[in-house]
């Protein structure tokens, strides 16, 4: 008997094999089955013919058919260029909102200075009430929306007729009421929102008496018309570069599109434009003070817009509200002007006064 280690059983009837499956080129020893008889009695055939019976063995692997070679590929055409970033916004809407309140902006700010001031007072009032519905749906905090609505419109009223003075009683009386209407509720989550509904009269209607305290100068129209230039101008600039340019991350956290290159655009936009509002539109006003005026601008737009998105990324929403299409609501078209309008009322008061 073989005694072979890797031999697993006798050997069956047919021509030797060795390990690797072929012939055995020399003779092996002869085995007698259970009759008596060896390989030669059983199997008088020629001991050197393969026979198609499989391994004899069973560590034995058979032969392996050659893999099939594939059939030659066409080559394949140059890789298609990346898709093309698109808005995130239906840009025909958006176009048309915004053609259509510059018109009313226009209109009423070069008419009439109190239709422009209801403008205001009526886009304040609209804000309160999207930002007051939202932290109701998402977070359960009611502020109280009339005082604040009346609050926030005389407090623009006041602003106009008495400026920064009049503007911070009115703010503080409508703090003061604000407390006093939530009192007339179960003091069940009294502090949180109090502290909401005074949060929204100093975020909407207070920062928005500034644009009214621009309106009051004699050249009021042209420093209003600076304000809104500016902002809109930093912000087209910070989403065209950033559109087309932008790679590093601003605020990931916060808002994941916006770019360092965004910024820098909204700087270099603003800058311009500021240089040409202050040397063409406001009296006494140099191309030099302009830079600065649109690097504050192109800064505080910035931050306003991030400041937003914070409150947005907590209540969990894309937008304040759906009045306005391819816009979101007014509070989306509110983000970067407000926090906006005390940088420029300063700066043009330390530049040119405030008559």
């Amino acid at each position: 008997m073989n005694d072979s280690s890797w031999a697993a059983e006798p050997v069956p009837a047919g021509p030797a094999y060795d390990v690797l499956g072929g012939p055995q080129t020399r003779p092996m020893p002869i085995v007698p089955d259970a009759a008596g008889r060896d390989f030669e009695d059983r199997e008088p055939r020629d001991r050197g013919a393969a026979q198609p019976s499989g391994p004899l063995f069973r560590d034995e692997t058979p032969p392996q058919e050659p893999m099939p070679t594939p059939p030659p590929q066409a080559p394949q055409e140059a890789s298609s260029p990346p898709p093309k970033k698109r808005a995130g916004r239906d840009l025909r809407a958006a176009i048309g909102v915004g053609v259509g309140l510059g018109a009313v902006i226009f209109a009423s700010l070069f008419i009439v200075k109190a239709v422009f001031v209801g403008v205001i007072a009526v886009a304040v009032v609209v804000g309160l009430w999207e930002l007051t519905s939202r932290l109701q749906e998402r977070k359960g905090i009611n502020a109280p929306l009339v005082p604040l609505a009346v609050g926030g419109a005389a407090m623009v009223v006041a602003g106009y007729v008495r400026g920064a003075e009049g503007a911070w009683v009115a703010m503080a009386l409508t703090a003061l009421a604000v407390l006093v209407w939530r009192m007339t509720e179960p003091p069940e989550g009294y502090l949180k929102d109090v502290t909401a509904g005074v949060f929204a009269a100093f975020y909407v209607p207070f920062l928005a008496t500034f644009v009214a305290m621009l309106l009051t100068a004699d050249d009021g129209p042209q420093r209003v018309l600076t304000f809104l230039v500016l902002t809109v101008v930093s912000d087209t600039g910070a989403y065209a570069v950033g559109w087309r340019f932008g790679k590093h991350k601003l605020a990931p956290r916060i808002s994941p599109g916006k770019t360092r290159e965004g910024l820098l655009g909204a700087v270099a936009f603003a800058m311009a434009a500021g240089a040409l509002c202050m040397e063409f539109l406001i009296d006494g006003g140099s191309w030099w003070q302009g830079l600065l005026l649109g690097l504050a601008v192109a800064v505080s737009a910035t931050l306003g817009d991030l400041g937003e998105s914070m409150i947005k990324r907590d209540l969990g929403i894309k937008d304040m509200g759906t009045l306005l299409p391819g816009h979101g609501g007014i509070m989306d078209r509110l983000d970067s002007l407000l926090p906006t309008a005390p940088v420029v009322w300063l700066l043009l008061a330390l530049f040119v006064g405030t008559g």
